[in-house]
């Protein structure tokens, strides 16, 4: 007897079919449209970075602890000296900035943009010292150098202060070490307190007191601006 085997090629077509098909699914799930940075598995998760800022020159420290989140600490400081008139009476300012910075980062779209919130301590003040003249314009009188001795003054903020801000690192979520770091925000800090003091022969007198806090008020002022300041940085970060 004689068997013949017999063969439709329907085995084939399926074969080709379903590798045509795996190869259609492969493609959807490689497919990326761009919305977020690939991260690495290799991604270094700490980083230092040290920034120039108008808070001043800065150091900071990053922790990653997701591919959404990271915190991040600093501190900067600056000082500037300066002279500015107020009612006619010109002062020596020294403007000293130094704050501690606590942030957390948040990326919604898992790549190099971040939304950046957090507390500062501040420590962001003005020395005053009137420059030595034999006559002193105070609040709505004028009154020479003895009756005044040395005008002196602190413009001092809160000492706890919220930020609010957004940045960017490329390297975040990747295997690179060295990045370049941009920040932009704001703090708010408050409604300056000015303190103005005297050691002349008016230190005691009322009038005197009552011109004196004119001065204050005239000074405080001319700082209002200061209540939101601006926070723009630029700097370079190492990651590890």
């Amino acid at each position: 007897m004689k068997i013949e085997a017999r063969t439709t090629g329907k085995s084939d077509k399926k074969t080709e079919m379903d590798i045509s098909a795996e190869n259609s699914k492969n493609t959807v799930n490689d497919y990326d449209p761009g919305i977020h940075d690939d991260t690495s598995d290799d991604a270094r998760s700490n980083s230092l970075g040290l920034k120039i800022s108008t808070l001043g020159a800065g150091l900071e420290a990053e922790r990653t602890f997701s591919d959404s989140i990271s915190g991040r600490i600093g501190v900067n400081y600056f000082t500037y000296n300066y002279v500015a008139t107020i009612n006619s009476t010109a002062y020596n300012f020294d403007l000293n900035l130094m704050t501690v910075s606590a942030l957390v980062d948040w990326r919604p779209f898992k790549g190099s943009f971040r939304i950046s919130g957090g507390v500062m301590y501040n420590d962001n003040h003005l020395d005053a010292n009137a420059k030595s003249a034999s006559n002193y314009s105070v609040g709505n009188a004028v009154y020479n150098n003895d009756q005044v001795g040395n005008l002196a003054g602190k413009i001092e903020f809160n000492s706890i202060i919220p930020y609010l801000g957004l940045g960017w690192n490329p390297s975040f979520g990747k295997d690179k070490r060295f990045s370049l770091l941009i920040d932009l925000g704001v703090v708010y800090q408050g409604t300056p307190e000015v303190t103005l003091s005297a050691d002349g022969t008016n230190e005691n007198n009322l009038t005197f007191q009552n011109d004196l806090q004119q001065e204050e008020d005239d000074l405080q002022s001319q700082l209002d601006g200061y209540e939101y300041y601006p926070v723009v940085g630029i700097g370079l970060s190492y990651r590890f």
